[in-house]
């Protein structure tokens, strides 16, 4: 598994709340060294992700950000600019692409109609054949939801 890159030249400035969720291969850059051979200076300059935020998998932040408390940062994005509390952004460059509270409400309705899974659906639980096959089954053609 891809590990998470929290900018290791200054480190100190990047500030992440409290029940943040940062997914594999995540890179979080407090510096710019693009215009060091020219200017002889590296840009530096604070990150700071909010209380609650989700950052998806392979994802790039770059220096001077803010990523407000309760927003979802989807997979894949480069987040260029700051991002509003209780945003969902993604995209390269990441966008607003709606809010937060709208998603929650949208797949805790998807919840309900299922299909659902317990952990013992999954590798670390020591999944079964069978279960592995009840799965695919229940999945095709959509989605469902793992507690």
């Amino acid at each position: 598994m891809e590990q998470v890159t929290l900018d290791p030249s200054v480190c100190w400035l990047i500030e992440i709340g409290d029940d943040v969720t940062i997914a594999p291969g995540v890179r979080v850059f407090a510096h710019d060294a693009s215009m060091r051979r020219a200017l002889g200076y590296t840009r530096i300059a604070p990150v700071r992700i909010g209380r609650r935020t989700f950052i998806g998998a392979n994802s790039i932040i770059l220096p001077g950000v803010s990523i407000g408390e309760d927003c979802v940062i989807g997979a894949g994005s480069v987040v260029t600019k700051d991002v509003p509390a209780g945003t969902v952004a993604a995209g390269n460059p990441c966008r607003p692409i709606g809010a937060t509270d709208a998603l929650l409400r949208k797949h805790a309705s998807a919840i309900k109609a299922g299909p659902r899974f317990d952990e013992s659906y999954t590798v670390q639980r020591g999944v079964s054949e069978t279960k592995k096959k009840e799965m695919k089954k229940k999945l095709k053609g959509g989605n469902g939801y793992l507690k």
